[in-house]
């Protein structure tokens, strides 16, 4: 079977019958449109709009309405009981604590002084928190993506697209090898004076970006359909274009498979919302709205009835064949420890299915020593592993563009640097303990590298070149 890209360059070239397009402008397109319909009702990118949606609260519970058997042995849904629909958003909770346990703290690196210039003049504080929404976008959408380029002051900077935005075509099961990929989006247009929604579409492959408009599922190209990632002005003053030698789409990836961590508590989630929202029913239910027994009621039905007793807060009863009238009612006694007992098992089940850590297990111990805290992060620390090798490999990618964007900046040859990443995992520790394993480490291993491990140490260069100064000083005196 042929891949996309293969019968794309085909038609291009005009090797299927159709007439080859002009430069820049993907020949048929409906090609484009067929493969774009297909993956916006896809199960892989459901599950990612699934995962944002229950991170920013809207869940499955929002959507249930209260139920009773009808006639016929049918659920139908009642409107004269409570119904609470109450979203406990443990998930969102279980991504903000992964995502600061691994990004919380700045990440920091190991390389040259030359390189580490340039990569702090590259990766400022703008990138770092970009970085930590990154990481965000991969607990919930199981892919993101970073798009490095060159803005307009001729720096390097660098863009992130959610991984429902972007379907790639890659040439390996493996997905490490990316062909070319394409980009959906939303924006807004002005039209009569109001803003209207428009369905953008862009395809990215090695000759440039190709942009389109997405008008009743057919593909539209724009004026300026096709541009190339890089401008340059040449020594006569007339602006060049130039591409990337590799597509310009970086994939940051949660695991091998791409899932979402949604898919690990989702059913977890629901069940504690419902119990939490039933629960609240249950108290919400008095005597104007609960069971009631009515014994010889003088009324015309139910419905005067309850309105009788909605609106005086009471009823008329007569005798009658001498047997009196009353009104009994039928209550079911609510235990709300059963309730608790059944949230916090819902709530530990969600830590440990989607393997965070429950920071309230240390009021348990009454001594904190290194391996109760090992024993409370093993589960962050084993899943922390798989987004650290994946970002370790997504990053040798950014690299890349970094030192051909130093190469051709005359900013100096790094392309054989060698560079390590070390991500500041926001673990609590005794600081004390690791200050005096890194001083017993001395002249052992390297300087650069027990500064790398103290907890104190952002800025690994930087703090051995004040040391450098210090001890220069010393000297002097």
């Amino acid at each position: 079977m042929r891949s996309f890209m293969e019968i794309w360059r085909e038609v291009n070239r005009g090797l299927s019958g159709v007439k080859a397009p002009e430069s820049g402008v993907p020949g048929d397109l409906e090609i484009l449109e067929w493969e774009l319909e297909r993956w916006l009702g896809s199960a892989e990118r459901q599950r990612m709009l699934l995962g944002q949606d229950y991170y920013e609260g809207r869940q499955a519970i929002l959507r249930k309405r209260r139920t009773v058997i009808g006639r016929g042995g049918e659920l139908e849904a009642v409107r004269n009981l409570p119904d609470n629909r109450l979203v406990d958003n443990q998930y969102a909770k279980l991504v903000n604590q992964k995502t600061n346990y691994m990004l919380g703290q700045p990440v920091c690196w190991e390389t040259t002084a030359a390189f580490d210039s340039v990569l702090k003049r590259v990766f400022d504080r703008g990138f770092l928190r970009m970085l930590k929404r990154l990481g965000k976008d991969c607990y919930n959408l199981g892919i993101a993506w970073l798009y490095p380029y060159i803005d307009g002051a001729g720096e390097l900077a660098f863009r992130r697209f959610p991984g429902y935005e972007v379907l790639p075509f890659w040439q390996d099961a493996e997905h490490t090898r990316l062909e070319c990929a394409l980009r959906y989006y939303v924006s807004e247009e002005w039209v009569d004076g109001r803003a209207e929604p428009l369905e953008r579409v862009e395809v990215y492959d090695l000759s440039g970006v190709h942009r389109f408009v997405l008008r009743d599922g057919h593909l539209q190209p724009e004026a300026d359909c096709h541009e190339a990632y890089l401008h340059y002005r040449d020594a006569d003053g007339v602006v060049r274009d130039m591409n990337w030698a590799r597509l310009p789409l970086i994939p940051f990836r949660l695991n091998e498979r791409e899932l979402p961590l949604i898919l690990r508590v989702r059913s977890l989630q629901d069940a504690l919302n419902q119990m939490i929202s039933r629960f609240q029913n249950v108290m919400e239910e008095d005597a104007h709205n609960t069971l009631l027994v009515i014994k010889n009621y003088d009324g015309t039905d139910l419905d005067e009835f309850r309105h009788n007793l909605a609106a005086y807060g009471a009823v008329k009863v007569k005798t009658v064949d001498g047997a009196g009238g009353g009104i009994d009612t039928l209550s079911v006694r609510v235990d709300a420890a059963n309730y608790q007992a059944i949230l916090n098992l819902l709530k530990t089940a969600i830590v440990e299915n989607g393997m965070g850590f429950d920071a309230k297990l240390d009021k348990s111990y009454r001594s904190l020593n290194e391996l109760n805290v090992k024993a409370m992060y093993s589960d962050i620390c084993l899943d922390a592993n798989d987004l650290e090798t994946e970002w370790q490999a997504a990053f040798m990618d950014v690299l890349w563009f970094v030192k051909a964007y130093c190469y051709n900046l005359g900013l100096g040859d790094f392309r054989t640097e060698e560079w390590r990443l070390i991500f500041n995992r926001d673990i609590m520790v005794d600081e004390s303990e690791v200050i005096a394993n890194c001083v017993r480490s001395r002249g052992v291993i390297s300087d650069q590298l027990i500064l790398a491990q103290h907890p104190w140490v952002n800025d690994v260069q930087g703090e051995l070149r004040r040391l450098n100064e210090q001890r220069a000083d010393a000297a002097e005196v």
